[in-house]
């Protein structure tokens, strides 16, 4: 137990030296804006394109359709960090740090385009499927020479895509909704661990079914968990429209002033803001491109442009309107580092019946659907790894993963997501700076021919 306490405090550690540290998040916003202004804006101004051609449901056996990329990114990145992650995000940082979100997720969204349309133009042909990543980005586009990175990439991608996050915070709504903290035979531990296996056996009904279940179920999934959530916030912010405007004012006013945050500043407010922002979204963390190139696709730009939907979204969307959620009610005042309950109290006060039972419906169907994407990811980084004879060991890890969620502190989950993540974005982003200019051309033959 000594053991694991101290392991745990030495990842908290970590990933709050890595992301406090500033050099992350200046190569994550500098990416962005490098990125936005050597494209001058061009694919944000595509935007509609690229929401048509992610409507594209066509598929052949080289891989899964442009609107299954799409939807398995979607369910791969709404999923919890859009409840808890909000909530730790205003809980720890105030109101302001839900604008820093909004500016990381608009240069997230150039960033995305530029690492996706990457994966795909160095992707690796296998067996008449599609497999790649910042990983063959590195090894394909710099050559072996850079190996080394692509490793680093691979084993930090196997924690940073575990479910921990997501298993932990569907005991904690189970346990607050369901049995309002009664828990089962009169013990946490043993409730969170009975429920902890039965989630991981659910999971594992679908992951091991290969990704072309996945996308199947993310597409499924993904628009009706989203409009689902979106409705019943929206009626949260309805009964509580006089609020909505002092609410975004506040947003705003905090993320120059601090004021929310005792003893805060701007700039930790910015760091936290592009942190959970990062966590949610994950542009210029890696493992979008992971999905994108498995896309039957056959051109790098189109497959970028498809990729920016995810952060939009995410962040724009999704986030704002749990932010919103949250300060409407003034949920968020007197908790600290709390997640889900924290969107439970909004909830259960302006729903007091049925309130909490939506959220758990929504808790339930974002992180499930989530579970089911991030399995690929980190197969795809166990292969590069150990080659593809032993990618499927993942899944049996990865199943494991969920069941130590499930009795983990909250704290200690997002720290470990965090800093796997925070080590994930230097080889992605190295590389896609280096590669840019490949983008560039390929991007004016592209638009030039689309005019």
């Amino acid at each position: 137990m000594n053991f694991f306490s101290s392991f745990s405090e030495f990842i908290i550690w970590s990933a709050d030296f890595l992301w406090e540290g500033q050099v992350l998040v200046a190569l994550l916003l500098g990416s962005g804006i490098y990125f936005s202004f050597k494209s001058r804006f061009t694919p944000i101004l595509y935007f509609g394109h690229a929401l048509k051609l992610s409507l594209d449901k066509r598929k052949t056996q080289k891989g899964i359709s442009s609107f299954e990329s799409v939807s398995s990114q979607i369910s791969g990145i709404v999923g919890m960090g859009n409840i808890s992650g909000v909530a730790v995000a205003i809980s720890i940082g105030g109101p302001g740090a839900i604008f820093w979100m909004w500016v990381t997720a608009f240069l997230g969204m150039i960033t995305k385009f530029y690492t996706c349309t990457l994966s795909v133009l160095f992707r690796k042909k296998l067996s008449d499927k599609n497999y790649g990543g910042p990983m063959f980005v590195i090894v394909n586009g710099l050559g072996n020479k850079w190996k080394p990175l692509a490793l680093i990439f691979s084993f930090f991608g196997l924690l940073g895509v575990s479910p921990i996050f997501q298993s932990n915070q569907i005991i904690e709504v189970i346990n607050s909704v369901i049995l309002k903290d009664n828990f089962l035979y009169g013990d946490k531990f043993v409730s969170d661990l009975t429920f902890g296996i039965m989630l991981s056996l659910i999971v594992s009904l679908v992951i091991f079914g290969g990704i072309k279940r996945i996308g199947l179920v993310a597409s499924k999934l993904a628009p009706i968990m989203v409009l689902i959530y979106m409705i019943s916030v929206i009626y949260l912010m309805i009964i509580h429209y006089d609020m909505i405007i002092p609410s975004i004012y506040l947003i705003i006013k905090d993320a120059f002033t601090a004021d929310s945050v005792l003893g805060g500043s701007v700039v930790s407010i910015i760091l936290i803001g592009a942190r959970r922002a990062s966590f949610s979204n994950e542009a210029g963390i890696g493992t979008a491109p992971i999905i994108h190139a498995s896309s039957k696709s056959e051109s790098p730009i189109e497959e970028g442009l498809v990729s920016m939907i995810g952060p939009f979204i995410d962040t724009i969307v999704v986030c704002t309107l749990t932010a919103i959620c949250i300060l409407v009610t003034n949920s968020w005042s007197g908790y600290d580092y709390a997640g889900i309950e924290i969107v439970a109290n909004a909830f259960s006060k302006s729903m007091p019946v049925i309130g909490p039972y939506i959220l758990l419906f929504s808790t339930l169907t974002f992180a499930i659907s989530t579970l089911f994407s991030l399995s690929f990811f980190g197969e795809r980084c166990m292969a590069f790894l150990f080659g593809e004879s032993n990618r499927k060991i993942y899944r049996f890890i990865y199943v494991a993963l969920i069941i130590l969620g499930s009795v983990s502190s909250l704290k200690f989950v997002i720290s470990l997501i965090d800093l796997s993540y925070g080590i994930m974005a230097f080889p992605t982003l190295i590389s896609a700076l280096i590669l840019a200019p490949k983008v560039d051309k390929l991007s004016k033959k592209y638009f030039k021919k689309l005019k």
